[in-house]
C-alpha cells in the first residue's frame, strides 16, 4: 500500500514507468483510481442521438448537430462525433458515383417524355446502385419492365465493369424477348459499345436520361428505395454470398407477392402476364427548349400517333388546371396509370 502511494498520475514520468520502478501492478493502481463522474448532459445527448439514428440511420454528425439544435440543445460537431464514436454509430455516407459518363461514348436522346406506356415489353430500363456490406461496397444492376414494374433480371458485382451489366441485359433478352425501347442513364457502362451493341443487334430503340433529370428513370429509383428499406437495411448483409441469397428471395417476393398500389394492388407478375392494370407516363409540362421531342410508341389503339399525342396533351392540360383547394401538379411529375 505504501508503494502504491508513490504513484502519481500527474507526474511527468508515465504511469507504466512508475509502476515498473515501484514494482506495483498497473491493474492494482488503475482499480483503485476513482471513476470519472458521468456527464449527465452526455447521457442525454447520447439518448437523443441514438433515438434519432434508429429512425434515420443515414444521419451523420452534421445532421445530428442540426437535429439537436431543433430540440433545444446547442452542441458543436466535435461533441457529436465523440458521442457517435462511443456508441459505434456512423451515418450511411453517400457511396461511389455509379453514373460516370465517358465523353468518347455516344449519348442517345431521351424518348419517353409524355409517352403513354400501355403494354408489357414496351419499355425496359436499367440502373446501378451500391449496397454497403461489412467491408466495402458491391454494386447491383437490374432490368425492369416499366408497364408492370417487374424485375426481369439482376446481377451483383464488386466492381463497376461493363460486363456484369451486359450479362444482366443478355439474361433478360434470353428470358423475356425484347422491348421496343430500352432506357438507361448516361453512365459509362450503358453508353459502352458492348452494351449499346447488344441493344442495336436486337433492333431495340435506345433512350437515355437527360442530365439532371431525376424523374426520367423514376421506376428504377423507386425499386432501389424499396430494395434497401424493405430488405438490405433490415438484414445488414455481411458478405456477397449472403446478399445474393437475400436478394434472390426478395425479388421473388417483390415480383410475385408484394402488392403495388400503382398497379391497383396487383403484383408485377400478374400485370406482366395478363397485360392488365399497369402503365405509366412521364409528364413534363415545362420541357426545355432545344430538347429532342418524344417519339410516340406503337399503341394497341386504332388512333394515330398524332391523336395519341393530342389526347395526352389535353389530359395533362386538364389535370394542370387545379380546382380551388387542390394542388397544382408540379413539373416533371410522374403519373402512374393503374
Amino acid at each position: 500500500m505504501i508503494r502504491q502511494g508513490w504513484i502519481d498520475p500527474a507526474d511527468s514520468v508515465s504511469m507504466v514507468q512508475q509502476c515498473v520502478l515501484a514494482s506495483v501492478s498497473r491493474a492494482t493502481v488503475y482499480a483503485q483510481q476513482k471513476p470519472k463522474p458521468v456527464d449527465e448532459l452526455d447521457l442525454l445527448h447520447s439518448r437523443l442521438i441514438d433515438a434519432q439514428y434508429t429512425r434515420h440511420p443515414f444521419y451523420g454528425t452534421r445532421r445530428m448537430v442540426v437535429f439537436l439544435e431543433t430540440v433545444g440543445h446547442i452542441v458543436n460537431r466535435k461533441r457529436v462525433q465523440r458521442l457517435m464514436r462511443l456508441m459505434g454509430l456512423a451515418g450511411m455516407a453517400p457511396g461511389p458515383n455509379t453514373s460516370r459518363a465517358r465523353p468518347e461514348h455516344k449519348v442517345y436522346p431521351y424518348l419517353l417524355r409524355g409517352v403513354p406506356i400501355v403494354r408489357p415489353n414496351q419499355v425496359w430500363s436499367t440502373d446501378i446502385t451500391y449496397i454497403r456490406l461489412a467491408h466495402g461496397f458491391v454494386y447491383l444492376v437490374a432490368v425492369i419492365d416499366w408497364y408492370s414494374r417487374r424485375v426481369l433480371s439482376w446481377r451483383i458485382s464488386n466492381s463497376m465493369e461493363t460486363v456484369f451489366c451486359v450479362d444482366c441485359l443478355e439474361d433478360a433478352l434470353r428470358t423475356y424477348g425484347k422491348p421496343e425501347i430500352f432506357n438507361s442513364d448516361q453512365g459509362s457502362q450503358f453508353t459502352s459499345a458492348a452494351f449499346t451493341g447488344a441493344l442495336e443487334r436486337e433492333g431495340i430503340v435506345i433512350s437515355m436520361d437527360g442530365r439532371g433529370r431525376v424523374f426520367d428513370n423514376i421506376f428504377v429509383e423507386r425499386l432501389w428505395r424499396n430494395v434497401k428499406h424493405e430488405d438490405v437495411y433490415l438484414k445488414g448483409y455481411a458478405t456477397m454470398g449472403e446478399l445474393m441469397i437475400g436478394l434472390a428471395a426478395y425479388f421473388v417476393f417483390y415480383n410475385g407477392e408484394r402488392p403495388h398500389q400503382s398497379l391497383g394492388d396487383r403484383t408485377p407478375d400478374v400485370v406482366y402476364r395478363t397485360g392488365i392494370g399497369g402503365g405509366a407516363m412521364i409528364l413534363d409540362k415545362f420541357g426545355g427548349a432545344g430538347e429532342e421531342p418524344s417519339v410516340p410508341l406503337r399503341s394497341t389503339d386504332v388512333s394515330s400517333p398524332a391523336d395519341e399525342r393530342s389526347e395526352a396533351t389535353a389530359e395533362s392540360n386538364t389535370k394542370a388546371k387545379a380546382k380551388p383547394g387542390q394542388r397544382r401538379p408540379a413539373a416533371n411529375e410522374v403519373e402512374c396509370t393503374a
